[in-house]
């Protein structure tokens, strides 16, 4: 009797109950021991079912997202010539200079709307080139010397070593990811100077062997730089050591962005977007990474040790550009950025949050309604996406089963969740998680194929934080998978808590990378160093994900 209320309160709170056996239990059972085996109850918070509810308000946004009236110009000419052409038809002795006039008219009207539209229209967004940081190899750490490290702290009780060895043994990180100098050495360095190092390395060697694969001048020709990196901002900024280390031009429009989660990379990317449409002919650097060093958390709160097991050393660095000149030679063109903040409610601003625990220590906390959280972010921002990239025919069994419901008042008939894989052929997901790309992909419908780069991702760098959308993308390309016209679509989750996208459509080939023969000299710094998965993307994907 009581299991029709328990089924209704896992459904509304977006629970998921998990049965297996204890790994004890599975051996006296195999030993014929008469003793019952012991269960194990899993209980997790799923994401929400997208085919539940629709808001139509995100929709609406997403038709007003997709442009302007200055988009809608070269549409309006079509009647505007055919009432110039219908004129001119109808010349003969008697309308000659009444149908003459109309005729030069419309055609005049026609001109002016395409002259308007002309000097209106966007300024295209091409991504030239982007480079990920491939870390020494002295920085790389296996699951079993994290552990070792983390005990040898003497900082953590035998509950949250216990609580950490499980999270690594289930966090599909491989055991070549990568941690700063300073949280490997005995006893750690955890301190200002340690920590600019890690961002020294990491900003100037992926912008280096981005400067040396474009051959951009850096003191010349970048006039707009964007740096983001969430826990680490000292002063003087992060963007003002870029702009020292290259000396860079003195009117260069800087920012820095700080404390906006894993997605602010694609804040980034939409910050330089709109600055690449108000300065012509520019050429935009968009810098994301994270800082690892000053942000180990060395207390005892649950809540606060996920960031240590998963986040790894990492960046990215792209290339931007607004100018015609680079279309030929530009890898991808943006085509829309779309982003979705739902910080006005506590739930979704605290799911996130760094604070103090018990005892002082300073760490970020994951709030058990992460998953709900995203979920709810996820949903609003694929539904304003949605009427800007999926096909006609997508639309309309999308608006058939909303008529159906909303008009007609039909019973059992749920939404039309559409397949944004006939939208998409590469996909680009944020990699927080095993747990979350697990049902990301069970919510959009996704095939393993689809996730591949994000958790190839995952397991050889770990969550980079907002530069692993370029490691995913990066493997796409080493796999040579890109070719002329895909598109692709980045993913990113944040706190506040955001979701973001980016949409791409690639402009020519991207040739697949291969390690050097053995003997053969290392490959050059613009291929090693661009791409990180020429030495391994051999061995990619795993037979099992660990």
């Amino acid at each position: 009797m009581e299991s029709a209320p328990a089924a209704a309160f896992m459904e509304r709170e977006r629970l998921t109950a998990e049965v297996t056996f204890s790994g004890d239990a599975q051996a006296a059972a195999s030993e014929g021991a008469e003793r019952l085996p012991s269960i194990i109850v899993k209980i997790r918070r799923r994401l929400p079912d997208f085919a539940r509810s629709v808001n139509l308000k995100y929709v609406r946004l997403g038709i007003r997202h997709g442009g302007s009236l200055t988009s809608y110009l070269p549409m309006l000419c079509v009647p505007v010539l055919a009432a110039a052409a219908y004129s001119f038809v109808r010349l003969d002795v008697i309308y000659l200079s009444i149908d003459l006039l109309s005729c030069v008219a419309w055609l005049g009207t026609a001109m002016l709307l395409l002259t308007v539209y002309y000097f209106k229209r966007p300024r295209p967004v091409y991504l030239v080139e982007f480079a990920c940081y491939k870390p020494e190899d002295q920085n790389k750490i296996t699951k079993e010397a994290f552990l070792d490290m983390t005990e040898s702290t003497g900082c953590f009780n035998d509950e949250t070593l216990a609580f950490q060895t499980k999270i690594t043994t289930r966090s599909a990180l491989g055991d070549e990811t990568y941690l700063p100098s300073g949280v490997l050495a005995r006893p750690p360095r955890l301190n200002m100077a340690e920590a600019r190092l890690e961002a020294e390395a990491v900003m100037f060697g992926c912008l280096d062997a981005l400067f040396a694969s474009t051959g951009i001048d850096p003191r010349r020709d970048v006039r707009i730089l964007i740096v983001n990196c969430s826990l680490f901002n000292p002063t003087p900024s992060l963007a003002s050591m870029i702009i020292h280390h290259y000396k860079m031009r003195e009117d260069v429009k800087s920012f820095n962005l700080g404390g906006m989660g894993c997605s602010a990379g694609l804040i980034a990317i939409d910050l330089a977007k709109d600055m690449l449409q108000a300065n012509p002919n520019s050429y935009a650097v968009v810098l994301s990474t994270e800082n690892i060093t000053l942000n180990w958390y060395f207390g005892n709160d649950r809540s606060m040790l996920l960031s240590n097991c998963i986040f790894r050393m990492g960046g990215a660095a792209a290339l931007l550009s607004n100018r015609r000149a680079d279309a030929g030679r530009a890898k991808y063109r943006l085509l829309h950025t779309v982003r979705t903040h739902k910080g006005a409610t506590d739930e979704c601003f605290k799911c996130v949050y760094q604070r103090e625990d018990d005892v002082g220590k300073v760490g970020v906390s994951l709030a058990r309604e992460l998953m709900s959280v995203a979920g709810d972010a996820l949903k609003t921002n694929i539904t304003t996406l949605g009427p800007l990239v999926l096909p006609l025919s997508e639309q309309l069994k999308f608006l058939k089963s909303l008529m159906m419901r909303r008009v007609f008042r039909a019973k059992g008939v749920r939404p039309y969740i559409p397949n944004f894989r006939r939208a998409f052929e590469h996909f680009c997901v944020h990699a927080g998680g095993r747990a979350v790309l697990e049902e990301v992909q069970r919510s959009l419908s996704l095939e393993d194929k689809d996730m591949e780069p994000s958790r190839c991702a995952l397991h050889r760098f770990g969550n980079t934080s907002s530069s692993s959308l370029w490691y995913e993308l990066a493997y796409a390309e080493a796999k040579g998978r890109v070719k002329r016209g895909n598109r692709v679509w980045q993913i990113g989750f944040g706190s506040g808590f955001k979701c973001n996208s980016a949409v791409w459509r690639a402009l020519r080939d991207v040739p697949a990378v291969s390690p050097p023969p053995a003997g053969a000299a290392a490959p050059g710094p613009e291929e090693k160093a661009c791409n990180p998965w020429v030495d391994c993307v051999a061995k990619y994907p795993p037979k099992a994900y660990v």
